[in-house]
């Protein structure tokens, strides 16, 4: 199987992290050995000295190259990764789509139902390319400015809801797409270092989410074991 992250900033990570991909990686490893392949055009951390996602500088630094590979990007949301799926999966032969997306879209760009209208052009521009492609997305994460700004908090939530809607309505036998389910001990103050973007135990928590809805759901993999 060809599993490629698509992610935001908490996908991509920044030099020095580890990231949940590195973490996903070891649990693909000890539950799928031989059996995968971790697919994508991209193998960068995100560099902040020169703001652009140059950095190979991972805490493990015997993370191999192959695995490295993502489609994530810092600022990158939906609305950047709805027009270039369907080539990425087309050149990748991607089979499972891991998505962490939606803060930067409305932070920045989109409200909650322009972002879910690019989750479903998203969805059909991964199935032309491949039409039996399986999904599995989480829902957004409140980070910090939820905490000060109700207008923002109001607007994460009503876009899961929506996240939620849009993946029950698209989901099929032949392309299926599962919701999986945030920690409910996720906690941004000693999960993430930031208040947005995750450490080690966040890191760790995020992979967790992923790994467990698909050995739920498919009976891929095995249950994620937190350290």
């Amino acid at each position: 199987m060809r599993f490629l992250f698509v992610g935001d900033s908490m996908t991509i990570g920044s030099a020095g992290d580890w990231t949940w991909r590195h973490r996903m990686w070891r649990h693909l490893e000890s539950t799928l050995p031989g059996g995968y392949e971790i697919v994508g055009p991209r193998t960068g951390l995100y560099d902040p000295a020169a703001d652009a996602p140059v950095s190979q500088a991972y805490a493990d630094p015997a993370f191999p190259a192959a695995a490295r590979r993502h489609l994530a990007g810092w600022g990158e949301g939906w609305l950047h990764m709805a027009p270039v799926i369907g080539g990425t999966v087309t050149e990748t032969g991607a089979d499972v789509l891991l998505v962490s997306l939606g803060l930067i879209d409305l932070g920045f760009y989109t409200d909650s139902g322009q972002t879910e209208e690019n989750v479903r052009a998203f969805t059909a521009a991964a199935r032309t390319a491949n039409p039996r492609v399986r999904a599995v997305v989480l829902p957004v994460i409140p980070n910090v400015r939820a905490g000060y700004d109700p207008a923002f908090a109001a607007e994460c939530a009503r876009f899961n809801e929506l996240l939620a809607k849009a993946v029950a309505d698209l989901d099929t036998a032949a392309s299926p797409l599962l919701l999986a389910t945030v920690p409910e001990s996720y906690d941004l103050g000693t999960d993430t270092y930031d208040g947005t973007h995750p450490g080690p135990t966040g890191e760790h928590k995020l992979a967790a989410a992923f790994a467990d809805a698909m050995h739920q759901a498919w009976g891929l993999g095995g249950p994620y074991r937190l350290p």
